[in-house]
């Protein structure tokens, strides 16, 4: 089938497979936004019910932003979508979503980005980081070869390896507390907290 380009195409149901559906914990209202891209080619298989978008892909919907060098998205039978976000050499692609009823967005990066409808989860491959903003301000961090965020759930996992930026494939995290834990020795009473670092701040891209 031969390639077609298309600059901030409105797709329609046959073309719009990838984030209709949208995670428990993440903004409800992108699930009725349309979802607009802008990619220099596409190429669509309606047997295999698979779109692939090449060339400076940007995808929105509605707070959804994804941004990378090839999308590939495809629908199971049952209506679910899966989708692979993959970055140019050297670089990473890029996924960002605001939370349902908070002030905050989930944001990431990696060479390679994998999203389930079925299972509302994100992964986030080689290069891994993660970070979380609360009113605009960052406030938690993690960086691996693995980061996996569970939308339906709230909670990810990292893991680090050989590919990691972490110094011996190890993860590193930043987490701050919650505003209302705030003030004077909330930082070091509330649990699982982790202060940065010189190792860490050194280390930050």
């Amino acid at each position: 089938m031969p390639l077609m380009t298309h600059r901030f195409a409105s797709l329609g149901l046959a073309l719009c497979l990838a984030l209709s559906v949208v995670p428990a914990g993440a903004e409800k209202a992108d699930m009725t936004k349309p979802m607009n891209v802008e990619a220099d080619a596409l190429r669509y298989d309606e047997l295999k019910q698979t779109t692939v978008f090449t060339g400076r892909v940007v995808a929105t919907k509605g707070t959804i932003v994804i941004r990378g060098a090839r999308i590939e998205v495809r629908q199971d039978a049952e209506g679910y979508q899966f989708g692979v976000v993959t970055a140019e050499p050297g670089k990473r692609a890029f996924y960002r979503q605001k939370r349902e009823g908070l002030d905050e967005f989930i944001e990431g990066e990696a060479e390679t980005i994998e999203y389930d409808g079925r299972l509302d989860r994100v992964k986030f491959i080689k290069l891994a980081e993660l970070r979380r903003y609360r009113g605009g301000a960052l406030s938690d961090e993690m960086q691996g070869n693995l980061i996996i965020y569970d939308n339906a759930n709230d909670t990810f996992s990292v893991d680090g390896g050989p590919a990691s930026p972490a110094a011996g494939g190890r993860v590193r995290a930043v987490l701050s507390p919650k505003p209302a834990a705030s003030g004077p020795g909330a930082a070091a009473s509330a649990p699982g907290v982790l202060q940065s670092t010189p190792a860490l701040d050194g280390g930050k891209k």
